[in-house]
């Protein structure tokens, strides 16, 4: 009896690398052949790393010149041809990725064609910060409406097309959960309403003679992993310190609570955060004063490490005025 030849499989490693600056979440990015905007990806070598981890700190160093702060690893994507052409009988490749967090966004990008891009540009339906996105109304909804209109019984879901659509994107009623940026990905795509959908050759894509333009497409999964990172970024920050990860070591609160927004893409009452800064006890003022606001001169704090001590679940539980 002949037996059949194994697929062979290769690890590779991609980071969600993120920054702020002008208060604006950035998201390193390399565009290759195809011009699409791509996460950084290296392969892992088990001889010159003992860990993922390990492996990804030194590539994305040797590439891009950044020494990331805080790593955390996201997932493993390894959907059958997620990184091959109509063909391809190369390796199929399984993506261990990772969201990881620097304050180098001025020096970093050293690789030939890296640099970092507004992650709001690939998801603007996630920036609440103003108002509500208008791309959610004008084109989101109507689409997702009629999709969901098809009420044909699906088993493998818990919920049904229409409450799916409701729940996920704040629709008729229901609240806008920042943290679902996941699941609308996931639930556009389904629909067949990116271009990722009609890449990967969805039906439901297919089926439609024109896709509305819904942020930039990434390569192959990447915007399915940035959505992961941004998800799980944004509930971090709710119970870790995370977010000092992405400022200097002295800043304002203002700029503490526009880094805030940025990740979590809602407003913030000014006073309401102030209090819950002055509660949770995470930050302490270094007796200077910054000249450099613009307007009137605000005290400069730090973050204060001892709180990782005095409880295990410290972060920023906020909450929006909507």
């Amino acid at each position: 009896m002949s037996e059949t030849p194994l697929t062979p499989i290769e690890i590779g490693l991609t980071a969600a690398i993120v920054a702020i600056e002008d208060n604006e979440p950035l998201i390193l990015t390399a565009r290759g052949g195809d011009q699409l905007a791509g996460l950084p990806f290296g392969p892992f070598d088990p001889l010159a790393h003992r860990t993922f981890e390990i492996g990804l700190r030194a590539w994305v160093e040797a590439q891009a010149g950044l020494k990331l702060g805080y790593v955390e690893q996201l997932y493993t994507f390894g959907d059958r041809g997620r990184h091959a052409e109509a063909g391809d009988t190369d390796a199929h490749m399984v993506s261990i990725g990772y969201v990881a967090l620097t304050r180098a966004a001025d020096n970093a990008a050293r690789a030939p064609g890296a640099t970092f891009e507004p992650w709001y540009r690939f998801f603007p339906w996630e920036d609440w910060r103003e108002q509500p996105p208008a791309i959610i109304a004008r084109d989101i909804i109507p689409a997702l409406t009629q999709w969901a209109a098809d009420d044909t019984p699906e088993t493998t879901r818990a919920l049904p097309r229409k409450d799916r659509v409701r729940l996920y994107f704040g629709h008729d009623g229901a609240p806008w959960d920042e943290e679902r940026v996941l699941d609308r990905y996931e639930l556009l795509y389904e629909a067949g309403l990116i271009e990722e959908a009609r890449r990967d050759g969805r039906p439901a894509a297919l089926a439609r003679k024109a896709l509305p333009p819904l942020g930039i497409s990434m390569r192959f999964d990447h915007r399915r992993i940035l959505a992961t990172a941004i998800a799980r970024l944004r509930a971090k920050l709710k119970y870790r310190p995370v977010i000092f990860e992405l400022l200097p070591a002295e800043f304002t609160l203002t700029e503490l609570q526009h880094t805030v927004e940025a990740i979590s893409g809602r407003h913030l009452h000014k006073q309401n955060f102030r209090r819950l800064v002055e509660t949770e006890a995470l930050v302490e003022p270094t007796g200077v004063m910054s000249t450099q606001t613009g307007g009137r001169p605000a005290a400069l704090y730090r973050f204060r490490r001892e709180v990782l001590q005095e409880r295990p679940a410290p972060g920023l539980r906020v909450r929006s005025r909507r």
